[in-house]
């Protein structure tokens, strides 16, 4: 596999600090948040083939398309849920269920949150679950900071327990030919 194009000089640097200057620029760039984090990735990747360093076939090879199709995927499962009310149905539902007791609601929600992370990407649940935590907090004149925290943690945990969790489960287990049965 020849992932690097054997170029001596591009622009007047080596292939290697043409790279990590490049690299430090798109970080800087994304941190100014002045253009779309995806625009500049995309045009990043453009100058490492317009600069030599990497050919096409390289960054080609280089792209998961299980993840991506993967993920492309969930999204549009997340999507039609999203609108069905599911999420926010087990987020109340788990709230009285434990009879508005602010310890109970932490537990059920963190319970909720880590399961739906097992099943969807973490980011994900956490957006979905994040808005129906302040209305819950909201409504009982509770601070929503520890829950929000439970929920992240919990989403963390239950991202990591399956392939499908977290995009890097999914990443590695297209890289090792793991199935969904043998990651668990």
């Amino acid at each position: 596999m020849h992932s690097v194009h054997q170029a001596d000089v591009i622009f007047g640097l080596s292939p290697a600090l043409f790279a990590g200057s490049l690299f430090v620029l798109t970080y800087l760039l994304i941190i100014t948040e002045r253009l779309n984090r995806a625009i500049i990735a995309m045009m990043a990747a453009a100058l490492m083939i317009v600069g030599g360093v990497l050919t096409q076939e390289a960054a080609v090879q280089g792209v998961d398309f299980n993840t991506i199709g993967l993920l492309t995927g969930m999204m549009i499962i997340v999507g039609i849920t999203r609108d069905s009310g599911v999420f926010q149905y087990l987020a109340i539902r788990s709230a009285k269920a434990v009879k508005a007791d602010p310890w109970g609601i932490l537990v059920m929600l963190m319970f909720v949150t880590a399961l739906l992370s097992a099943l969807l990407d973490n980011v994900t649940t956490v957006l979905l679950i994040a808005p129906i935590t302040l209305l819950i907090t909201d409504t009982l004149k509770i601070s929503a900071y520890p829950y929000l925290f439970a929920e992240i943690f919990a989403s963390n945990i239950g991202g990591t327990a399956t392939l499908i969790g977290d995009p890097p489960n999914i990443m590695i287990g297209s890289a090792t030919g793991l199935g969904y049965n043998d990651f668990l």
